[in-house]
């Protein structure tokens, strides 16, 4: 996941199920394949747009390495070109690695450019090899924390090594060794390259926010914002330096003879150092093949493309391979800079091939130009980066995950130890966290009001639990009634030596136990020895995490609604209380931090945490009658409850995508139809809410929503649809949902539950209909606004 400086948004996380790797990967552009015009207009465009972001970027990646400057031109060219011709992910972009940057220095700094340009070879071949064997899902299995932990860690060290060029001095070679020598350094500055370098730094973090100035300012500043901020950053660098007269280290750009392309390293240093040698290519396959999956793994979800990991993998490959022989830097595919690719519109592969071709030229044709470049601006450029590669909605996820101690290592390891020995020391962690989790048991005993005990089982029952096992059963008093409830996890066999003896014990001292598991095929042990399916010591019993089961699992009672309130009250705190308590207390203590805001009908038949899978903590909810969304300023009809709700999603939680959700049977959608909002006389509070809805009504006449795989039952339902389209657009009116959508950090959703047939669509905006959940993913189709 190579981060680039540029204007577009950051990717979202990149590491859940990937997309099949079977399909064609020209299906995964975001369009269907243009005409001349549409090239023209699409993907050259975008070319133009990531070639601008990767000139300064590569040059940037390799003045942190120490390698020769013209490698990173190299590698970008090279990578375009290859990768985007080859690669299995037609959108995603490839060029110099950001996260192999330690690596390539220390390389460079013990062997010489040479042999990193050996490694180089020997890694694509390695690739090439890997992807011929079809084992590119393999690297999916790294866990997150180690990847975003990887990261950070090659971040903080980047940042700091970089920190001494923009002070005006010369890194060292190690992240412990840089910041050791720093206090020093900031001592005795380099002021002009501390003046370029500062520059460079507040032109990155303010260019993009040009676009937030209030009113004409605002337009004028979102259109500048468009010119990629790392362009802009090194042109006003280079300008304040050659303005002034400043005498500073610049770029310097070697003849490609200097190169020695076709030369290797000597024999004796191969033979002599050949662990060393061995163990770089295999951490740079694994690093630059670990990156480019998970960034063309974001590509996909963010086109709804299935691309071929296995092919991207042998691009890479090629790549890596041509890339070394022509004296360049190692190649990985990056999330940012492909992201870039989309957001500027691309359509094809060849937009990322074009990009390589126009840095293959800007090497050979604006060697001048590139060598008035000051090294602090170029430092500025890589400090940045790395500072961002430290990314704290990463560190939110895996704390909630509970892999922060993962993460912490592998950061540490990295900045340390080395990337290598980081990402192994990280590994081992997450391994012996598993291995921990695996075998850690919770056992709860508890004294009911009937004086009988209650024990309670969480996680997997091993070996490992035997003795804490015995040690809560032995609380029990001799005699007493006693419920084993264990919940449905591992039970191996020297666990249920030890329950079973116990229970023989128990009850041949006058007690009685049942013994009973919460699994889909529920069954209680009797005293007698004998199962009884779907038993339980109260008058129903349901499964814990899911105690509603339709009018068969609770006794209706129509006669006393509240008492029936109560009893599903007691429930809860009989049945799942004991087992979210751990949760919501962990909740209660962090607050709430939703992912969606789910904006929904207040109909009683429509259960979102049923239809959505989710749990508490997950969607920020609002319902309504009809799950209207009111226009702003529209007298007699505007309601502020609901826009404020919205804009502390969005502006407070900041929330990642909102879901409209509509359902069939709509009574506001028949209302509408029956002209309630519109009767004679004084209109009552129901008439003026349903006001809101007669931009649907106009919607219905002017272009009505369909579906994909079937026609609408009837009016009512067709207006359940086209409302959920409407109130779409009436959400875009809300400024501060405006202002995230147009940025690239909100997702609006359109979605339809139909209550007959217990099916969820979603509203697929490229073909203009609602689509089916499970066709929808079939597809792989993009459905948001």
């Amino acid at each position: 996941m190579t981060l680039d400086i540029s204007s577009a948004p950051i990717a979202s996380d990149t590491t859940d199920h990937a997309p099949p790797d079977t399909a064609s990967p020209d299906t995964a552009a975001a369009v269907n394949p243009p005409a001349r015009s549409a090239f023209l207009l699409h993907d050259l465009a975008a070319s133009l747009v990531v070639f601008l972001v990767a000139v300064p970027f590569s040059l940037g990646i390799a003045l942190a390495t120490g390698a020769p400057l013209t490698s990173g031109l190299v590698a970008a060219a090279v990578g375009g070109l290859v990768v985007g011709l080859l690669g299995g992910t037609p959108l995603q972009v490839s060029g110099p690695s950001a996260a192999l940057t330690v690596i390539v220095a220390g390389l460079t700094a013990q062997f010489g450019w040479q042999a990193t340009c050996a490694v180089t070879v020997a890694a694509g071949l390695l690739q090439l090899l890997l992807g011929s064997l079809k084992v590119a899902r393999a690297a999916l299995a790294v866990s997150p924390a180690v990847v975003h932990g990887m990261l950070a860690g090659v971040g903080l060290s980047i940042a700091i090594a970089q920190l001494h060029v923009v002070l005006g001095g010369s890194p060292q070679s190690s992240a412990l060794a840089n910041l050791l020598a720093l206090p020093g350094q900031l001592s005795v500055p380099h002021l002009p390259a501390l003046a370029v370098g500062a520059v460079a730094v507040a032109v990155l973090c303010g260019w993009p926010r040009l676009g937030r100035l209030p009113g004409t300012a605002g337009r004028v500043g979102s259109a500048l914002a468009r010119v990629p901020a790392a362009l802009v950053a090194v042109a006003a660098g280079t300008g304040l330096s050659i303005g002034l007269g400043l005498s500073l280290a610049r770029v310097e750009l070697p003849a490609w003879a200097e190169h020695d392309l076709a030369s290797a390293p000597s024999l004796a240093v191969v033979v002599q150092h050949w662990p060393v040698l061995l163990t770089a290519v295999l951490t740079v396959t694994a690093v630059a093949s670990v990156e480019s999956l998970l960034s063309a793994v974001a590509v996909d979800r963010m086109t709804h493309g299935s691309g071929d990991l296995n092919r991207e993998l042998r691009g890479q490959g090629a790549a890596n391979l041509l890339s070394g022989l022509l004296g360049g830097l190692p190649v990985a595919g990056g999330a940012v800079r492909s992201t870039a690719n989309i957001r500027a519109g691309a359509a094809t592969r060849r937009s990322a091939a074009l990009h390589g071709l126009w840095v293959a030229l800007a090497a050979l044709a604006l060697v001048g130009g590139l060598r008035r470049i000051p090294l602090a601006a170029l430092a500025a450029l890589v400090l940045v980066v790395g500072i961002q590669m430290v990314s704290f909605a990463h560190i939110r996820r895996v704390h909630r995950h509970r892999e922060f101690p993962v993460y912490l290592t592998t950061v540490l390891g990295v900045v340390l130890l080395g990337v290598p020995l980081g990402v192994v020391l990280g590994g081992s962690v997450a391994a012996l966290l598993a291995l921990y989790r695996l075998t850690r048991a919770h056992v709860d005993v508890s004294e009911e009001p009937d004086g009988s005990y209650l024990v309670r089982t969480h996680g997997p029952l091993t070996f490992a639990a035997v003795p804490r096992l015995s040690r809560a059963l032995a609380l029990i008093p001799a005699g007493a009634r006693v419920t084993v409830a264990h919940d449905g996890s591992f039970l191996d066999h020297a666990a249920y030596e030890q329950v079973h003896a116990w229970r023989v014990g128990h009850q041949a001292g006058g007690g009685r136990v049942a013994v009973l598991t919460e699994r889909h095929d529920d069954g209680v042990l009797d005293p007698d020895g004998t199962v009884r399916v779907g038993s339980s010591p109260g008058p129903h019993r349901c499964r814990a995490w899911t105690p509603w089961g339709g009018h068969h699992c609770i006794e209706q009672s129509h006669e006393d609604p509240h008492g029936r309130l109560l009893d599903g009250v007691r429930g809860f705190q009989q049945h799942t209380a004991p087992l979210v308590r751990h949760e919501l207390a962990r909740l209660a203590r962090e607050g709430q931090t939703p992912s969606q805001l789910f904006l929904t009908c207040a109909d009683s038949r429509l259960v979102t945490s049923m239809i959505t899978h989710s749990g508490p903590g997950d969607l920020f909810t609002v319902r309504n009658i009809g799950n209207l969304v009111p226009a702003p300023y529209e007298p007699g009809a505007a309601d502020d409850s609901v826009a404020a709700a919205v804009q502390y999603a969005v502006e407070v939680l900041e929330v990642r995508s909102i879901t409209i959700c509509g359902h069939s049977g709509c009574g506001a959608m028949k209302a509408l139809l029956d002209g309630v909002h519109e009767h004679p006389g004084p209109p009552t509070p129901l008439a003026r809410w349903l006001r809101n809805g007669r931009g649907s009504l106009a919607r219905l006449k002017r272009a009505p929503a369909e579906f994909a795989g079937r026609p609408v039952t009837d009016l009512a339902e067709q207006l359940c649809i086209t409302n959920v389209v409407q109130q779409l657009d009436q959400l875009l009116a809300n400024p501060a949902v405006e202002r995230r959508v147009n940025a690239g950090t909100l997702r609006l959703v359109g979605m339809y539950f139909d209550f007959a047939t217990a099916q969820a669509y979603v509203l697929d905006r490229e073909r203009g209909r609602f689509v089916s959940v499970s066709e929808e993913e079939h597809d792989e189709r993009p459905v948001a606004a």
